[in-house]
């Protein structure tokens, strides 16, 4: 990993943890080593499970780290077109995750998908001795697909499934820890449901995998086993989410939620949650977070999010033609090289102003 993407993903983890944390790991500047060691060697504050994980499963820790920088590559790519793109810039991403909007809603849950699906991951690949494969003892057999040619089919469970409980329990123990301690306020809430909600969009869209088993090609036993989502579906379900998101307000016993609005139902686990409006994100305002649009790229035809009009707030756009270099004219020499000329190419593109 490059210095500057560790440092990117050391002060996303670090905003994601308690303020005392924050107050003790981050000074703008500071090299940041995403590695468990130094992880744990700089929580000295961390209490509970977190600590728990650093001090007895480190390499747990590690995966925490992978799954994170997961969940910031996921968030970039399905806000690329928004007005608020995901920007890892440290000062302005402290202050979206100050607040209780949809966009740190959707921070919070890609993060919480993200760990338990690297720890998962993981697990699967044999990289932990903690875990391995799905245990399937317990497990109902699967139910043969619908269609002609399944009746009588033989089925059982094989192959190396998934543990996705394994990356849920983990992800649960160091995500949620922070709001664990006696804390009913409603920010605490609000974020749990959120890293909940994140967890359930790996764990709840398992799907089932068979090899056929038989003589000359046919199928007469067939070996299952359960895998997890690839994480860009985790992400567009994510993303739907976002776009369908609750704004809820506090109950009076300080331990529930409710729905902002009439005759409006209940979030249910999956649902993402906030509590305050967003900024509009058209002008840079540290305050908000906010680094504004003005010269970032809009699609001048389009009518969704990357269009001109809504990316550039109304201030118009300025067309721009630009030469970049790309490769071209590759060719594979044996063994094992591709050599390729650089080639110029003029493109237009359409800048807000």
């Amino acid at each position: 990993m490059l210095p500057s993407s560790r440092t990117q993903l050391g002060l996303f983890f670090i905003l994601l943890c308690p303020a005392n944390i924050i107050g003790l790991w981050w000074a703008v500047g500071s090299p940041l080593v995403m590695d468990p060691n130094s992880i744990c060697r700089k929580t000295k504050r961390l209490a509970g499970k977190q600590a728990e994980l650093c001090q007895l499963e480190p390499e747990i820790v590690q995966e925490v780290a992978k799954g994170t920088k997961l969940g910031v590559r996921e968030c970039q790519y399905q806000f690329r077109f928004r007005r608020w793109n995901c920007t890892s810039h440290s000062k302005y991403f402290g202050k979206i995750l100050q607040q209780d909007i949809r966009e740190t809603a959707f921070v919070y849950a890609i993060t919480a998908a993200g760990v338990s699906h690297a720890i998962t991951q993981a697990c699967s690949m044999g990289e932990l001795l903690q875990c391995g494969c799905e245990l399937t003892r317990s497990r109902a057999p699967p139910s043969p697909t619908a269609g002609p040619g399944t009746e009588g089919m033989a089925w059982e469970w094989g192959g190396c499934g998934d543990d996705v409980q394994f990356g849920y329990e983990k992800s649960q123990q160091f995500m949620d820890a922070k709001n664990k301690k006696g804390k009913n306020d409603i920010r605490a809430l609000i974020d749990l449901h959120n890293n909940e909600a994140g967890r359930l969009a790996v764990r709840s869209y398992m799907r089932t995998e068979c090899k056929c088993h038989g003589l000359s090609g046919s199928c007469t036993l067939r070996t299952c086993w359960r895998k997890m989502p690839h994480f860009r579906e985790v992400g567009d379900r994510l993303l739907e989410r976002f776009n369908g998101a609750f704004k809820v307000m506090g109950g009076n016993d300080g331990k529930t939620l409710i729905p902002v609005g009439d005759n409006i139902k209940p979030p249910d686990k999956q649902d993402l949650i906030y509590s305050a409006d967003s900024p509009d994100f058209c002008s840079a305002n540290r305050k908000t977070g906010s680094l504004g649009t003005r010269g970032r790229v809009c699609n001048s035809t389009a009518m969704d999010t990357s269009g001109c009009d809504l990316l550039c707030c109304g201030r118009g756009h300025r067309d721009e033609t630009v030469v970049l270099e790309e490769n071209c004219l590759c060719r594979f020499h044996w063994c094992c090289v591709v050599q390729c000329r650089k080639c110029s190419v003029r493109q237009e593109l359409s800048l807000c102003i």
